[in-house]
């Protein structure tokens, strides 16, 4: 039987979420054709035929474009079984059944997704239970069929030479219940370590496809800060030459400042950290146990051991200020990151997605409008007029600066908040910090869409 996964969209990363159903599928006989629609057109040739077609939804966007791909993909395979899974495939249930899908599975969805294939090849009824996280027995990813490394992200490193770019995840699930993230409503506090062996043979056969440079996709890389060490340890004497970069939580950099020179003599080059504001009283609604001060600590931690940091921000909530985000703009100043933050964070607005814990807060969903189909959130206004008028002229600044530098991205977002505040801007000092090794695509989370066109296919 054919079955077919599709990945609309990941951040410019080949998708684990593709690749680890794609091996015990074919593992189980199964003819597996992967489509990444960020980087590849639907052939329908590989569409007609299928008895299974399944959305890997791990995003957002990949959401919102899945949407827009149902209707073809339905006319090419009339009566296919059409399957959805990944985080964004519990949040957005009701709305993918009425677009015709027939299974939702959650964050664990492997075993479920192999139980699917199985009953459509003997001829039984698929039943319909609600979706579940089940125990993975992982194997090593199947990326075969999935386009080459060099069509994906790239690593560009502070000289602006640049490097192929592997992606690999050594765990899933956070065992931290920050309000805003996706993965809090699919895993509640929970996570689950892929064995040492198999993160180890998925980046080996991502090297022998050319990759240089190994991107670590885990929510929250120390999570399992034991796990961690072995990856890391076991990466860098087998690969001595390969470096990597990760997401780790400032609450967690703190805690556990004693690995950050295994990392860095393991080749970590950055470390991404969800800082999301400097305003500590909306780092406590979003529930992110950590402060503006820790943030502080952390950067200097980080220079002080020679890793690079990569904050990203949410700088626009319902509780942001004009003076709010000129002081989280005078802290990149202070801290000297201009350089070291991609220019879309400046104009992040939060999403609140169904199931969102943001929805826990007292009194909160009162000053929320209807659930938008459309854009798959809630809609929200900040009380000041002004603080959505300052995101929506940054947001046009960033989507129109294609090619500008970060830094004079952020010289325009200066002023432009200045003149909203009602004053003049302050002159910059000449050191507002270095360029830092980066992808070529941005990584972003818990932003409402922009007006930037989806991927076509």
């Amino acid at each position: 039987m054919k079955v077919v996964l599709i990945s609309p969209y990941e951040i410019g990363r080949q998708p684990f979420g593709l690749a680890e159903p794609a091996a015990i599928l074919r593992s189980r006989g199964y003819d597996v054709r992967t489509i990444d629609l960020s980087r590849e057109r639907i052939d329908p040739n590989e569409i007609r035929g299928a008895g299974l077609i399944a959305f890997y939804l791990a995003m957002h966007t990949a959401t919102r474009i899945a949407f827009e791909a149902l209707p073809r993909l339905s006319s090419l395979a009339p009566g296919v079984h059409l399957c959805a899974y990944g985080l964004y495939a519990p949040m957005n249930e009701e709305l993918l059944r009425r677009h015709g899908v027939n299974s939702i599975l959650g964050g664990e969805f492997e075993p479920s997704l192999l139980e699917i294939a199985e009953s459509l090849r003997n001829g039984q009824t698929v039943e319909d239970s609600p979706w579940q996280n089940r125990r993975v027995d992982f194997v090593v990813p199947d990326r075969t069929t999935m386009a080459d490394l060099d069509r994906y992200a790239q690593l560009i490193l502070a000289d602006g030479t640049t490097k192929v770019m592997g992606f690999a995840e050594a765990s899933r699930g956070c065992k931290h219940l920050c309000r805003h993230c996706p993965i809090v409503p699919i895993y509640n506090g929970k996570f689950r370590a892929i064995p040492v062996p198999v993160v180890l043979a998925d980046i080996e056969n991502q090297i022998r496809m050319g990759a240089e440079h190994i991107s670590f996709g885990d929510p929250d890389f120390l999570n399992g800060p034991t796990h961690a060490r072995k990856v890391v340890e076991a990466l860098h004497q087998r690969f001595p030459r390969v470096t990597f970069d990760a997401t780790i939580k400032i609450e967690h950099l703190l805690a556990h400042s004693e690995l950050l020179r295994l990392l860095r003599d393991s080749g970590c080059l950055f470390i991404t950290s969800a800082v999301e504001s400097v305003d500590d009283k909306i780092l406590d609604y979003l529930q992110k146990n950590h402060t503006n001060e820790d943030f502080s600590k952390a950067v200097e931690l980080l220079r002080e051991v020679g890793i690079d940091l990569a904050p990203t921000f949410v700088a626009f909530s319902p509780w942001t200020t004009i003076q709010g985000y000129i002081d989280l703009l005078s802290r990149l100043v202070d801290l000297r990151m201009v350089e070291s933050v991609p220019s879309i964070q400046l104009a992040i607005r939060l999403l609140i997605p169904k199931g969102s814990y943001l929805l826990n807060i007292p009194g909160f969903a009162s000053q929320l409008g209807d659930f938008d189909p459309e854009t798959l959130g809630y809609p929200w206004l900040n009380r000041d007029k002004r603080v959505d008028d300052l995101q929506a002229s940054v947001q046009l600044l960033v989507e129109q600066a294609e090619g500008s530098t970060r830094k004079s991205v952020f010289k325009s977002s200066w002023r432009i908040a200045h003149e909203f505040a009602g004053s003049i801007a302050p002159e910059l000092p000449d050191d507002l910090g270095s360029e830092i090794p980066h992808h070529s695509e941005a990584w972003y989370c818990c932003a409402e869409p922009t007006n930037q066109q989806l991927v076509s296919f």
